[in-house]
């Protein structure tokens, strides 16, 4: 996807590409556009007219849905001259490109990829869901909360998803006092905002109706050598050194790539002179698909029993079995823990500046944090803003000089060190200032801004594993020099680790560490009548 000006290009690279991808539909496709005069009605026909003309199996046709459709500049996919409850407002180019292509194709009769458990709980629904995805097109976590709707939609008529690109919607997102992406409503009323993942859909579904759970109670897999938690780099390397020596392994992922995903400049993966986080989970996957590894997505753990034989229970009811079990699950953003943070995430709060940097256009935010994500953070956000003053707890800074100096050569970027955030102010339900105090002098000071980005740091993901294994008093998993935790049998890796030094490439060989370790400790325990 390439862009002219403000026109949506399809090149004739792309359109090849999308004429081999559609070989195997199966069924006839149509977006049905509605009819109507919009600015950039024109631009969204040539655009699906584009597409359509790579297979005899996929049409365009503009009608009157009778309200179906929010605007002019909407349309749906038809499978078979059904509707797939599958809808756009806005000309899905940027990221959000493959959210329409995949669901082209899944409607077509492609697989989908969600996992089996997942499938049952949606099925279950019975009641009319309208979901509503508020998205930026230069969002790169707005895509995988729209896919997975669309997937939604697929399973149950009941469902209708809809993309909304918030820039053609600019009166909607002020009614609804949306800043930030992606923000998901549910029959009109909020459901999720802020960093949204599939599973989260999922644990919020079952939230609402319990009994979808159902559906999976007394399911469980084959009894699994090896059960990895955790799809990021040492997730996946565990998995795939686990499966290298032909045993049975499972990975549950409730987001496969975990924090690697939201990483969009990588210069220190060995080998890899440049990459991005969704490139290098792209890669990830592609290497997972190799080998015979079950992969269990938008799921997460619930319980751990012990012994020879370990029984996790997941979100979705589903059990599994297994004989050793490596937890790979990495960390997450660590929050301030300060009023007004909680209470105005997707109103001016914000931990993906890639993602929400595009709502704050020519206003001030800060940032909180002085190591290297923080100041990655406000160069990102430099070329956006109006200006961007960050704010480090210690007297000093932590990132690496290279990444200051480049800050310091900004003239938009302020620089405060040595100062604690009391509290983010809102008025109006939106963010209006931070107060903070200069720990030097103990003097309290209000800097007025639109939007505050926290960037300090990670917290380990292992709250499911208290009373299960050993743990630092930060929630680190304690291991030894094998990976080893206080259980036999289960092992740990990467972040959610006490390992020193929180890095891909540590992540990868610590999966590695780990998988070898419980190889040995399977060939040395087998485990009776089993």
């Amino acid at each position: 996807m390439s862009k002219k000006g403000r026109i949506t290009v399809l090149t004739k690279e792309i359109l090849q590409a999308l004429k081999g991808y559609t070989e195997s539909m199966q069924k006839n496709v149509t977006f049905v556009v509605q009819t109507g005069e919009h600015s950039k009605r024109a631009e969204l026909v040539k655009f699906l007219s584009d597409i359509a003309s790579v297979s005899d199996k996929l049409n365009v046709e503009e009608r009157d849905t009778q309200g179906e459709l929010r605007s002019s500049v909407s349309f749906l996919l038809e499978a078979d001259n059904e509707d797939t409850g599958i809808r756009f407002s806005g000309i899905p180019g940027g990221h959000e490109f493959n959210s329409l292509i995949l669901a082209m194709l899944h409607a077509s009769g492609t697989a989908l990829k969600l996992d089996d458990s997942v499938k049952a709980i949606v099925s279950g629904v019975r009641e009319p869901l309208h979901f509503e995805v508020f998205i930026s097109l230069s969002c790169h976590n707005c895509p995988e909360v729209v896919q997975a709707l669309n997937q939604f939609a697929l399973i149950n008529p009941h469902i209708k998803a809809e993309m909304i690109d918030g820039g053609l919607y600019p009166n909607l997102i002020s009614e609804r006092d949306i800043q930030g992406v992606p923000s998901v409503y549910l029959n009109g009323e909020l459901f999720a905002n802020g960093k949204v993942e599939a599973g989260t859909l999922i644990e919020k579904l079952l939230e609402r109706d319990p009994s979808l759970k159902d559906a999976n109670k007394g399911v469980s897999m084959p009894l699994q050598d090896v059960t990895v938690i955790g799809g990021g780099p040492a997730g996946v390397a565990s998995a795939i050194y686990s499966a290298r020596k032909g045993l049975k392994v499972t990975v549950v992922a409730d987001r496969f790539g975990g924090q690697v995903k939201d990483t969009m400049g990588i210069e220190n993966l060995i080998s890899v002179p440049k990459t991005t986080g969704p490139e290098l989970v792209g890669n990830l996957m592609a290497h997972v698909n190799d080998y015979d590894i079950t992969l269990k997505e938008s799921v997460r753990v619930e319980n751990i029993e012990k012994g020879n034989v370990k029984t996790i229970t997941l979100s979705s009811g589903e059990q599994i079995r297994t004989r050793s079990l490596i937890v790979a699950t990495g960390a997450r953003w660590r929050e301030l823990g300060v009023p007004g943070e909680k209470e105005n995430v997707g109103n001016g709060v914000a931990y993906c500046p890639h993602c929400d940097g595009p709502f704050f256009k020519g206003k001030d935010v800060a940032v909180i944090g002085g190591g290297n994500s923080g100041i990655e953070a406000a160069l990102d956000l430099a070329g956006i803003v109006k200006s961007v003053t960050v704010f480090e707890f210690m007297p000093t800074l932590k990132a690496d000089q290279v990444l200051i100096n480049q800050a310091e050569k900004r003239d938009n970027i302020t620089i405060v060190k040595n100062a604690a955030t009391n509290q983010i102010v809102a008025t109006d339900g939106k963010v209006s200032a931070i107060e903070y105090t200069d720990r030097e002098t103990n003097d309290v000071h209000t800097l007025e801004l639109a939007g505050v980005f926290v960037q300090i740091g990670l917290v380990p993901n292992s709250q499911f594993m208290e009373g299960v294994v050993d743990m630092t008093k930060y929630g680190e998993i304690v291991i030894d020099d094998k990976c080893q935790t206080s259980e036999a049998g289960i092992y740990a890796a990467g972040d959610v680790t006490t390992v020193p030094y929180k890095q891909i490439v540590i992540s990868m060989g610590e999966g590695a560490k780990a998988s070898l370790a419980a190889f040995e400790y399977l060939l040395a325990h087998e485990v009776e009548g089993e």
